[in-house]
């Protein structure tokens, strides 16, 4: 008989979350208290452990090293073997190696910790009040970090040279900030200063100044950790009118910063879920349903006509100081100029903000990559990221099977990026829209920071098939042959690769609009995907857009060619439905729609939402992006009923690819629709509504009704268990809700976005996913992939 050796060596390889959130220091204090010998060690590769001593110690080392491990850790790989003990004469952490492969993930910023906030707040700790605070278990990480392995060499506090006190800290194997890589106080870390463009003050009355102006409603721009915020006195109506001007945001809601749950619970109502949301590591925006007592405290100029808020909690030591010498919630949106990206530079925000901001609170801890708030909400009872950004990204997709390096051009609207690697889709921090210069020399600069930091360099690149978005002519300019993706399949195949799904199955694609493969606008698909195909089966019966793009932003011109569809030129002898034209814009929209000049047609969900909302009488003009949209929604908020209007489902062969782009339209794309929503019936029955004066309300909601018995009709129809989900439509909560408690009474099996935004935000994602499937189809079909 062998006897088996009491004293065993393991050696382990560990991938996944784990660096930045003190698992090395974990690691360290588990084997000392266990009484092994060995090391612990980071590289671009994850981290690595030898562990030796008696093999039962070794066991309860192994069993208890995930067991125990820091709330923030996430174990993707773990290899293992066992050796022969070298004699360690101690346990110890190993100098990081910073060469080779990488396969360790990089940390989203994580919001400041209780145990920070605790001596935050404590007078007798020599950090109180202390705006940089943080721990091995909180602060910045994606937004400083230059690259792996995770050290203070490798992020943007290597200028800042610790204090001895700090020092002793990081050096201590039983204090909490023992190996943490930001560690700093007030004597060795970064300063505050206040400044309206020269400098005013530092520290302690920098902070106070700041909270004076803020008091006395100056629009404040505050550096956090991943970016700026401007910040106002969300009490004071004129302050907050006067930030919109500025900022040339006239109606979209802003976001509000609260001091502390206790205060959102006062103002909002409140979920179990959602106050975990927001007291998460992640602390993203919230859009929580108001309580009337709000309107005595939040100006009716933050989020008008809008009953929900978009609430966060302080997510740094920076913010949760400001708060809580505030005491009262603050108007805190991006720092930047519409549709810009935020600034994350004191320069870049002098030059930006210059005209928007009265005063500046900011810091010289550089800002390596910028994030904004993410955004969420509580569907189905789960969360739903309507913006991915700040605590999300850069987090991955995981899929079960390896697919090749790809990067994903993503959208033109809420732009992201996307690339892959083995069996991960790690997804770029939100972009923002590439119709100006600034945010698309910032895309630019994010896919080259992308690649670095999660050392991909991708042999193909996917993007949508418009040939004039920004992120469609980087793809072409940047690779031989780019992969185009068509929008709304792109949404589909979002939502399949969160869910990690193949096919068959249906996917429902609604959206404001989309380049269509036919001569058309698209925005109201269904198709039916298998492992063969990619068939558009149905959509809305297209209608024209008179104006084309104008249309996105007019309501009442959507409006104007549905009717115009249903009723043909009768629509202009009844002058009570062009009420919202004058007789001039009337007469040059009759020859428009009668000639097809500048008339695109349209199959967009979207465009019948805005249609619907100007028929109502509800906004004829839009002041942002789906505010008409998102009126109809708000329409159905305490209005149950399941009434719904009458649509007819045409069976027939439709249409065929449009002639220029035919050539470019992979041989897996089957164009042939089987069957058309009709809308006629339902149109007439809204008028009909409209004329008897029934509750405009209770339209709304047989409206959105409607749309989900759609849905529905067109599932039963194709005939597939498995139905997702996706397109910016479905961040309406009432219509994905319904939709998904309809599609399961039918018995269908509904799969919509959790992790990953509905709207053009995924898109990226979605193109990756897609075109790896179009590769592996060409290379079982042994046709080569050099063109598309």
């Amino acid at each position: 008989m062998i006897d088996t050796p009491t004293q065993v060596r393991v050696s382990l390889s560990l991938c996944g979350l784990l660096q930045g959130i003190g698992f090395r220091p974990f690691v360290y204090q588990l084997a000392n208290e266990i009484g092994l010998k060995g090391w612990v060690q980071n590289s671009p590769q994850g981290v690595s452990i030898e562990a030796e001593g008696d093999r039962q110690a070794v066991q309860g080392f192994l069993s208890r090293l995930k067991d125990e491990s820091p709330p923030n850790a996430v174990f993707h790989n773990m290899e293992s073997s066992y050796l022969d003990p070298l004699g360690y004469e101690n346990f110890e952490i190993k100098t990081s190696i910073g060469t080779g492969n990488q396969s360790t993930l990089v940390l989203p910023d994580i919001a400041t910790c209780s145990d920070c906030l605790q001596e935050l707040f404590d007078p007798s700790n020599r950090r109180y009040l202390h705006p940089f605070i943080n721990c091995t278990q909180c602060g910045p990480r994606f937004s400083l970090i230059e690259s792996l392995p995770y050290d203070r060499p490798n992020n943007s506090m290597k200028n800042f040279k610790m204090c001895e006190a700090c020092e002793v800290e990081y050096k201590n194997p039983n204090d909490r900030r023992f190996h943490s890589q930001l560690n700093a106080c007030r004597e060795c870390g970064p300063q505050l200063e206040f400044l309206d463009f020269s400098c005013l003050s530092r520290m302690d009355v920098a902070l106070d100044q700041a909270v004076s102006v803020l008091k006395e409603g100056s629009l404040l721009a505050v550096k956090g950790a991943s970016g700026f915020h401007l910040m106002v006195n969300a009490s004071d109506g004129p302050s907050v009118q006067r930030l919109r001007v500025r900022k040339n945001r006239e109606a979209k809601p802003f976001a509000l910063m609260f001091p502390d749950i206790s205060s959102v619970k006062a103002l909002c109502e409140l979920s179990s879920l959602e106050e975990k949301l927001l007291l998460s590591p992640q602390a993203p925006i919230v859009l929580l349903k108001r309580r009337q007592k709000a309107d005595d405290v939040i100006s009716s100029a933050v989020a008008p006509f809008n009953p929900y808020l978009g609430v966060m909690l302080p997510s740094n030591p920076l913010h949760h100081i400001l708060m809580g010498r505030l005491g009262a919630p603050v108007v805190a949106t991006s720092g930047n100029v519409s549709d810009e990206t935020i600034c994350i530079d004191e320069d870049e925000a002098f030059s930006r903000l210059e005209g928007i901001a009265d005063f500046f609170l900011v810091h010289n801890r550089p800002i390596v990559r910028h994030a904004d708030d993410s955004i969420v909400r509580v569907v189905m009872g789960t969360e739903q990221v309507l913006r991915r950004a700040r605590g999300y990204a850069p987090l991955p997709i995981i899929l079960k099977e390896k697919i090749p390096a790809f990067v994903g051009a993503g959208g033109y609207l809420k732009n992201s990026i996307a690339m892959s690697k083995g069996h991960h889709i790690f997804i770029s921090q939100y972009i923002g829209d590439l119709g100006n210069a600034q945010t698309r020399s910032t895309y630019e600069n994010t896919i080259e920071s992308f690649m670095n930091l999660c050392d991909i360099q991708p042999q193909q690149v996917a993007c949508d098939f418009h040939p004039d978005f920004a992120s469609t002519q980087w793809a072409e300019r940047k690779f031989a042959a780019a992969i185009p993706v068509q929008h709304h399949i792109a949404h589909v195949y979002s939502c399949m690769a969160e869910h990690d799904l193949e096919g068959p199955l249906l996917g429902v694609a609604w959206d404001g609009s989309g380049y269509g493969l036919d001569g058309t606008v698209w925005g109201g698909e269904f198709f039916h995907i298998t492992a063969e195909t990619i068939h558009r089966v149905a959509c809305w019966r297209p209608f024209p857009l008179p104006g084309g793009v104008a249309a996105v932003n007019e309501p009442r011109r959507s409006a104007l060619g549905l009717l115009y569809q249903v009723y043909g030129e009768s629509i202009f002898d009844q002058p009570e439905l062009l009420e919202s034209f004058s007789s001039k814009e009337t007469a040059v929209l009759k020859t428009m729609l009668g000639k097809k000049l500048n008339c695109p047609m349209t199959s967009s969900a979207g465009r019948i939402f805005d249609a619907v909302a100007s028929m109502t009488g509800m906004r004829h003009v839009n002041s942002f992006e789906s505010q008409a949209a998102m009126e109809l929604e708000f329409s159905t908020l305490d209005n149950p009923s399941d009434a719904s209007y009458p649509v007819e489902l045409i069976e027939g062969n439709f249409v065929k690819p449009h002639a220029s782009r035919a050539d470019n339209i992979p041989e897996y794309y089957n164009l042939q629709l089987k069957y058309q929503l009709d809308e006629g019936p339902m149109v007439q029955q809204i008028l009909n509504d409209i004329g008897q004066q029934r509750d405009l309300n209770l339209v709304a909601v047989k409206f959105q009704n409607t749309l989900a018995e759609s849905i529905v009709t067109v599932a039963k129809r194709v005939g597939e268990e498995r139905v997702v989900l996706s397109g910016g439509c479905f961040q309406n909560k009432y219509l994905t809700e319904r939709t998904v408690r309809r599609l399961s009474q039918e018995g269908f099996q509904p799969c919509w976005h959790q992790k990953i935004p509905p709207n053009d935000g995924g898109l990226a994602l979605g193109q990756v996913f897609a075109a790896t499937r179009f590769v592996k189809r060409k290379e079982l079909s042994g046709v080569p992939c050099g063109s598309w």
